[in-house]
């Protein structure tokens, strides 16, 4: 059994960069990557969304999968496969591998297509673009196209999807199942999830401000981000120093409501105490928190309430970077596990931008700069979902 699990590699395609140095330069120039829809053709042309700058042809021709390729499959090999290089790991045909991969979207742009033409006319429509649908199948071509064969499984938990195939990839090393796991998730833009989160009536019309009193809601945003994991008999063999171990994890639910987060945060501070005990830390401990922070009004007093009773009267470093990606879904859990990755290797914290006014309700407020050569030693990142499904994770310098 190994008694640790450390990160060898990380991958990340967002709004804000296709890959992780650009994300990493957006992050400190604080650029932001919401603008109006450009990819995505939907009625709602007023509210602005985080896509991917990227289209499905130029998406296609970086990876080398087919044209009728599903974008949250696209976008899941851009960003495995980064994480993939970067760890570079020696012998990786030999070791037991898993690829866990985590999306809500499914093949549904594909889905969207197709039915458009079938409804003008029954006897045209390309039954190739449904057949992904589902949302394993982006798992599998992922995972078929990274040579992965010993275990392969996608989780679709709503937003804290991509931080629960984090936390199942870790558990899968330490209990000796595999020795190297490749982690995250991804999520593409399509109207079908717009629509669905508009009747909600929880999307902004203007760029999102998470944590400030005067939030109006969320910006969907869309992309992929993943973490390699690795046994620490694997971490011996590495020709470069892995980035930092995943010290702490936890899952809970407070099945509050079917789309709402208990107002006092019961799973929040479920999930965050979880993980601190998972860790052997305490609270005093953690250097940064990535908040969840989606910018509506439910989720960001949940999470503070959470924050507050936990933490009290102390509290670390925060920021919401749903304020540079938008809320990207089933692939948050994995691009924030980057950043949070990122914020230890290089010392750094972000900002969460457009904040200007203190919740009333709490005692403490996010960060506004970017901070550079910061002690960073444990970040805690929160990925809290639909249905009180609720994750935390918890990255460790070594």
């Amino acid at each position: 059994m190994s008694t640790k699990v450390f990160v060898a590699g990380v991958g990340v395609i967002s709004s804000i960069g296709n890959k992780v140095a650009e994300n990493l330069h957006a992050l400190e120039h604080s650029k932001p990557g919401m603008g109006e829809m450009s990819l995505l053709q939907s009625v709602h042309k007023t509210l602005p969304v985080a896509e991917v700058k990227r289209s499905n042809a130029e998406l296609v021709a970086a990876t080398g999968l087919p044209a009728h390729t599903t974008r949250t499959a696209l976008l899941s090999s851009i960003a495995a496969r980064e994480a993939f290089d970067d760890a570079a790991i020696p012998g990786f045909d030999r070791l037991r591998t898993g690829f866990i991969s985590a999306n809500t979207v499914g093949g549904m742009d594909k889905s969207e297509d197709f039915f458009v033409t079938f409804h003008a006319n029954a006897a045209t429509g390309r039954l190739r673009d449904v057949v992904n649908h589902e949302c394993g199948s982006a798992t599998e071509i992922v995972a078929d196209q990274l040579g992965i064969r010993n275990y392969i499984s996608t989780i679709s938990t709503a937003c804290s999807s991509s931080a629960n195939a984090i936390f199942f990839g870790a558990r899968l090393i330490k209990y000796g199942q595999l020795d190297v796991v490749i982690a995250g998730g991804a999520d593409a833009l399509a109207k079908f999830t717009l629509n669905g989160f508009n009747s909600l009536m929880i999307l902004d019309q203007e760029f999102c401000k998470p944590f400030d009193e005067n939030r109006k809601g969320l910006n969907l945003g869309e992309g992929a981000g993943y973490v390699v994991l690795v046994s620490e008999k694997v971490a011996a063999t590495l020709n470069k120093p892995v980035y930092c171990s995943l010290s702490g994890y936890c899952n809970a639910n407070d099945a509050y409501h079917q789309t709402a987060s208990s107002p006092d945060g019961t799973g929040s501070f479920l999930a965050m105490k979880g993980a601190l005990e998972q860790s052997g830390l305490t609270a005093a401990d953690i250097s940064y928190i990535n908040l969840h922070g989606t910018g509506t009004q439910n989720n960001d007093i949940a999470e503070g309430a959470a924050i507050k009773q936990l933490f009290a009267p102390h509290y670390p470093k925060m920021s919401s970077t749903k304020s540079f990606t938008g809320h990207t879904l089933g692939g948050c859990g994995g691009i924030e596990a980057v950043f949070s990755v990122l914020s230890i290797k290089h010392g750094i914290t972000y900002p969460n931008l457009r904040f200007h006014t203190q919740m009333k309700e709490l005692p403490f407020a996010p960060e506004t700069s970017f901070s550079k050569n910061v002690p960073v030693q444990h970040v805690l990142s929160n990925s809290f979902g639909f249905g009180g499904n609720c994750s935390s994770l918890i990255f460790s310098t070594l």
